[in-house]
This record gives structure tokens, sequence and C-alpha cells, in this order.
């Protein structure tokens, strides 16, 4: 039995070793927002070969970094978690960040209304990443994707609402979109008009950024809607546990908090429909 237990021991550290060793490494990259800020950026790419595409992967309002453990100052794990999948799959991933250039780090305890940075620097970030990969000689303008958690799923809509004129303006638009849980009652009032097509990934129980707005704007403009059973706001994140975080004063309920953390089922089942969603939109 002792060395039944041994092997198997032996055999979990090899994976881990594996798995350590495959994680996707970045490279920083630098380009300017439509905005004019200059914007610092994390790549990654497949070992090897010409990625069969490029995903623009938006953070949401935590930023893209982790704040505590051994991975503080590297890309959370969600984020990392994303890159890793992504490449796993033959893609790059392009992950910019908008906070630390405008001298923040997280906007997620900040009232609405009060921020800094909002989705008029968002969407300027996104279009301006979409203009940069698109005359990069790894990668191809045509197959392109946009991918957005929270307030970056936000982004998404912003940055492919044709209603706006700079998006109008652009002559690079993304092969689809797929945002995370964004917050849709902006793009509902403001009468979002989808450029591209559009995949939500919704969580059923979101009490930050609640489904309902999003299924009514997804019914109205024809896109796709996933809504995840039993799932709150960040249902996709690897790591962490669901918890109140009685330190966001938005919501649903002001001044009660909300709930946030992973559904491994939900979570699967997302990343299943997002590969589904890139095979075809890059083929």
């Amino acid at each position: 039995m002792k060395q039944g237990l041994k092997a198997v021991f032996a055999a979990n550290l090899v994976l881990l070793a594996f798995s350590a060793a495959a994680a996707a490494a970045p490279q920083e990259v630098h380009f300017y927002s439509l905005d004019g800020t200059a914007l610092k950026a994390w790549v990654f790419q497949p070992a090897g070969q010409a990625p069969r595409g490029t995903v623009i992967a938006l953070h949401g309002c935590g930023g893209l970094y982790a704040t505590v453990g051994s991975r503080k100052g590297e890309l959370n794990a969600r984020h990392q978690a994303m890159a890793d999948l992504l490449v796993a799959q033959g893609y790059a991933a392009v992950f910019p960040d908008s906070l630390t250039p405008r001298g923040e780090t997280e906007l997620c305890t900040q009232k609405l209304g009060t921020r800094n940075i909002d989705q008029a620097q968002r969407r300027a970030d996104a279009l301006g990443a979409l203009a940069w990969v698109a005359v990069q000689p790894w990668a191809k303008a045509e197959h392109i994707a946009l991918l957005g958690w929270s307030h970056g799923g936000s982004a998404v809509l912003s940055a492919t609402d044709v209603s706006r004129a700079d998006v109008r303006g652009q002559t690079v638009r993304p092969a689809v979109a797929i945002a995370f849980y964004p917050g849709c009652s902006a793009a509902q009032k403001s009468g979002y008009k989808r450029g591209v097509p559009l995949v939500l990934m919704l969580g059923e129980k979101d009490d930050w950024t609640p489904p309902a707005p999003c299924i009514a704007l997804g019914k109205a403009v024809g896109a796709e809607v996933n809504v995840y059973p039993d799932s709150y706001h960040d249902f996709d994140n690897p790591a962490g546990r669901l918890q109140v975080r009685m330190d966001v004063p938005n919501g649903i309920h002001p001044g009660q908090g909300v709930q946030v953390g992973p559904n491994p089922v939900a979570r699967e089942a997302a990343y299943a429909r997002l590969r589904e969603v890139l095979h075809k939109a890059f083929q």
C-alpha cells in the first residue's frame, strides 16, 4: 500500500512539474490607446508555430494582477488560466492593462459615477489593441477576437457598438466578441447596435452584474446568450471560493455587498463553448 501511495505521489509531482513548465509565458509590449494613453500589454503565443488567431482579453475592475499570495504582481489565476487555454488551442492572447498606466490598481471598490476610468477609456483601449494586433507580422487581421470579464465585458460591448462613431470609424473589427458577466444596463439605455457576432456568458445568480439586462439585450440584438445555473459573478475563476465582498458598493443591493466565486462545472461548460466559438470564428 505504501509503495502504491508513493507511486501516486511521485506521479502527481511529475504532473505538477509538467503543468508549471507548460504554463504560457508572456512578452511585454507597448502601444497607444485611441485616447493617446501609452498602454502596456502582455502577449502570449504558442511556441514554434504561427498563431491560428489572436484573442484580446480585457480585464475586469480588479485589473490584471494578483494582489496577494505567490502570484502577487503577476497575472492573476483567471488570466493565466485563460492564457494557457488559448495558447494550448494554438492562439495568441493579448492582455492590455487599462489601469496602472492611468494610476489605478482597481475600480471594484469605487462607486459608479466616481471612477476616473469608465467605458470611454476601456473602449479606446480595446480599439487601440485591435489596431495594434492587426499590423503585427504574426497576426491575421481577420482572425482577432475580443474577450472580456465584467468591466472588461462591458468594454467588449462598448467596443463593438456600431452606434458609436469611433467604433464605426475603425477598419479592423473582431471576428467575434465574447463577454463574461458584463454590465448590460448602460448598453441597453444607449441603444447598443451589435457590429460583430456576440456571445454572452452569464451567471444565473449574479448579484453584481445581473443577467436579466444582458438576456434582454442579447434577445434584442440577436446575440448568443449562455446562462450558467447556480453561478455567481466570477464563476469561471479557477481559484478562490464563493464569498461575499462587502467592499463592493455597487450591485443590485448597494451596501449589502456582492457574492463572487467559482463554479467549476459552469467554468468547464463556458470554456468548452468558448473553444467552439473561437474555432468557428478562426476557420
